[in-house]
């Protein structure tokens, strides 16, 4: 079947799943397979379950008018992906970076929704399945689209550029993720970098943070415009008044300045607020709109999150980690003013290759310039190092961290959560 055929049955419903515990009537059911996964096993369950056709690229089954076979599901999925993003003619700005690019997303999507009937990146629907995914629940009355854009490894920007082919990009940041997929810090500027690429050759616009000098220079000779710090000669500039926890800035918009209070714990916010208030203005966003957008924005999902317990003060940064937002995290609580006695609760940082040793010694060591009363360790990485000092603490898993816990509760401390999403450090919050 061609594209355009599958394309005028998914204009029938305009729904798409790839799940049979989500199968919306009428619903295309795309049977993706994987390492230890086969949709096209599950293709007649999802049309008993309401979907009107399944897609598969296996069959052995009776010939049945409603499973349509086809060469490879998730490139048939992919190339329905495209031809509706072509078919919608709205702009669409493509986000990615190492660290910042889903809050920056979300707060992006916030502003631009102020005026605009917006579509954004739902969760972290940011890969070669969410992408399409999210390209596809977008519809004629929505005005603007911002995706997300994830990478594990070369090519994989570019690949998602072309599903999605954004006008407009911004890279947030760059920093030390998924190395072990990327091969050194110069295979992710270079992976990163493929949404300045596909913009260049589509002759479209980016978002530069000027006080990154590695963006500055990759993005040289392109249509882009300037946010940052401390400059006024800036499209957007802003400074940072306080974050004790909560990031207070103020920034300027023409000749006018506004002073904004943000629901965001940490200092290095900043960048991504700023980020995201060019973008606004940029779409003709009020000044004052942004400004609002930004105060009312509160983050989930334990990304730079406050909660304060009956026991404790709490910093939840635990769905991602690396080196680069590790350090961000730990020296932004570090000068938090509190009267409370600080612990820190870290994770091991993932899909690091033949850097994770180091990268977690240098952890250990910023951990222990600081006047923390007590550094929790989670995970095998950092037990196997075996730095010995009596502020430091060692668990191979976050269940062995719970029972510590319970037996020895910390009480009246101010926590800093932060690690990879696997580590699953959100499990111990009941015990704290």
């Amino acid at each position: 079947m061609e594209i355009n055929e599958l394309y005028n049955l998914y204009k029938q419903y305009r729904l798409v799943t790839t799940d049979t515990r989500n199968s919306p009537e009428g619903a295309l059911f795309f049977a993706l397979k994987g390492e230890n996964f086969n949709g096209n096993k599950f293709a007649l369950t999802a049309l008993k379950n309401g979907c009107s056709y399944a897609i598969v690229d296996e069959w052995e089954g009776e010939e049945n008018p409603r499973i349509i076979v086809v060469d490879n599901v998730l490139l048939t999925l992919q190339k329905l992906a495209n031809y509706h993003r072509k078919k919608l003619k709205i702009p669409i700005v493509g986000i990615t970076g190492s660290n910042g690019k889903t809050t920056t997303k979300e707060l992006v999507a916030a502003i631009l929704a102020k005026e605009f009937k917006v579509a954004s990146t739902q969760g972290n629907y940011n890969n070669h399945i969410g992408v399409p995914l999210t390209l596809l629940s977008m519809n004629k009355s929505h005005e603007i689209g911002v995706v997300e854009m994830g990478a594990n490894k070369p090519g994989d920007i570019k690949e998602l550029s072309e599903i999605c082919e954004p006008n407009f990009g911004l890279i947030t940041s760059l920093g030390k993720a998924h190395v072990e997929g990327f091969g050194s810090f110069e295979g992710i500027i270079k992976t990163k970098s493929e949404l300045y690429d596909f913009v260049r050759q589509h002759d479209g616009k980016v978002f530069v943070n000027k006080d990154n000098p590695i963006l500055f220079e990759k993005s040289e000779g392109m249509d882009r415009i300037l946010y940052g710090r401390n400059d006024e000669s800036f499209f957007v500039s802003g400074n940072i008044v306080v974050a004790n926890p909560f990031l207070e800035f103020t920034w300027s918009f023409f000749d006018n300045s506004y002073y904004v209070k943000t629901h965001l714990v940490g200092d290095y916010n900043l960048d991504n607020v700023l980020a995201a208030a060019a973008i606004g203005k940029f779409f003709g966003i009020h000044a004052e709109y942004i400004s609002e957008a930004l105060e009312e924005y509160e983050p989930k999902n334990s990304r730079s999150q406050f909660e304060r317990t009956e026991r404790n003060d709490l910093i939840i940064d635990a769905y991602n980690a690396n080196p680069t937002s590790m350090k961000a995290s730990l020296d932004s609580f570090s000068k938090i003013d509190s009267d409370l006695p600080k612990a820190v609760i870290l994770g091991e940082m993932k899909e690091l290759g033949e850097i994770t040793d180091e990268e977690h010694r240098e952890i250990l060591r910023f951990v222990l310039e600081q006047p923390f009363e007590k550094a929790y360790l989670v995970g095998d990485i950092f037990k196997n190092l075996s730095v010995a000092n009596e502020k430091l603490v060692y668990f191979s898993t976050v269940e062995e961290l719970c029972e510590e816990l319970k037996k020895n509760p910390i009480t009246r401390h101010y926590i800093l959560l932060k690690g990879s999403n696997s580590v699953h450090l959100d499990r111990s919050l009941k015990w704290l």
